[in-house]
């Protein structure tokens, strides 16, 4: 019997372990078709964010593509014309979690350590097409010595050497995009990180004559950071599970409990037109076999904390109306943006 995969985010680590895989690989097939250059996923903690974009990387990857292809193998993509994708571009895949200190000047140090670690990846595969100035920048941003602003340009300079290189556009994946924004907000120093994230997205993403295309994946839609405009944010059963994976799982490790217990206690999420199931409770539940909150304290709430400290009595009566079963009515402001402006009426 394959094994549960928990907290297990690795597509390859997921097929070549035998864990049990929900097969999404659809959404491959899907973003492909639909034109967007750049598109952004919002889901909450916990809906298989990061698996989503471990499984792009394997399949885009121009690096090793005869070995990732096996991967593919019985699943949905395997028989769709969009596997002539398959090994195609090369591939960054940055993620931008724990990128978290106490102040500016020590957080822009953990950012030029998530930049060594991917220039790393392609130290002493790309270098045979630099120029002398091209060397030397990447050598600064490698080894840790480049400044802010060249830091900024990070994203942007490796997808033109990976284009030099292997004369193919390059797939960018930037996973927890919004991570280190919320954690800014939390620790005070949320406006430069605005403006560092606003230009060191905003060189990758827009008008970079070396993307083929950009994803993104976080909590908070882009309007909401104030990085830059809204992208396209769709594709509503493609993170967590729908019904009819959630019964063929059950059944595949034959749990016995009826549909609508579970049902009571792990669907309750709704992106577009689907019912969805959070894939972190029901992962915990095949293992565990006791429906219960498995989802509690996942992640933190810093930032609607600090909003409930500072509200008034109505929003705390609204929410009390709402504990006991009452309705309310709020008006819903989907333009919200974080920073100083943010309100506790916009809980």
């Amino acid at each position: 019997m394959k094994k549960v995969p928990i907290a297990v985010e690795d597509f390859k680590e997921i097929i070549e372990q035998d864990y049990y895989y929900v097969d999404k690989t659809k959404f491959i097939e899907d973003i492909l078709n639909d034109g967007a250059k750049v598109k952004l996923f919002c889901r909450p903690r916990r809906f298989g964010k990061t698996l989503n974009m471990s499984t792009f990387k394997y399949f885009f990857d121009i690096e090793n593509k005869a070995e990732n292809r096996k991967l593919f193998n019985s699943l949905y993509i395997e028989n769709s014309p969009i596997i002539k994708e398959q090994g195609k571009y090369p591939v960054i895949f940055i993620s931008m979690k724990g990128i978290t200190a106490s102040t500016w000047d020590e957080v822009i140090k953990s950012i030029s350590e998530k930049i060594f670690k991917l220039y790393n990846q392609f130290d002493g595969i790309i270098n045979s097409v630099f120029s002398k100035i091209e060397s030397k920048k990447f050598q600064r941003l490698l080894s840790q010595e480049s400044g802010q602003v060249e830091m900024q340009t990070a994203l942007s300079f490796l997808t033109s050497l990976l284009y030099k290189y292997y004369n193919q556009k390059v797939v960018v994946l930037i996973d927890e995009y919004d991570s280190p924004i919320m954690s800014a907000y939390e620790k005070g120093y949320y406006t430069e990180m605005k403006d560092f994230l606003k230009a060191f997205y905003g060189e990758v993403l827009k008008t970079n004559e070396y993307l083929q295309m950009g994803v993104l994946t976080g909590i908070i839609r882009v309007a909401q950071a104030g990085i830059f405009s809204e992208l396209n944010n769709e594709y509503s059963n493609s993170f967590g599970i729908v019904e009819n994976e959630v019964k063929a799982m059950l059944s595949y490790y034959k749990i016995g409990y009826e549909m609508p217990e579970v049902k009571e206690w792990y669907d309750g999420y709704s992106f577009g037109k689907d019912e969805i199931y959070n894939p972190w409770s029901i992962l915990k539940f095949v293992q565990s076999k006791e429906l219960k909150s498995h989802w509690v304290n996942t992640s933190g709430n810093a930032l609607i904390l600090n909003m409930l400290l500072a509200s008034n009595s109505t929003v705390f009566d609204n929410l009390n109306d709402l504990i006991n079963g009452k309705d309310i009515m709020v008006y819903i402001n989907e333009s919200i943006r974080m920073g100083d402006n943010l309100s506790p009426n916009n809980i």
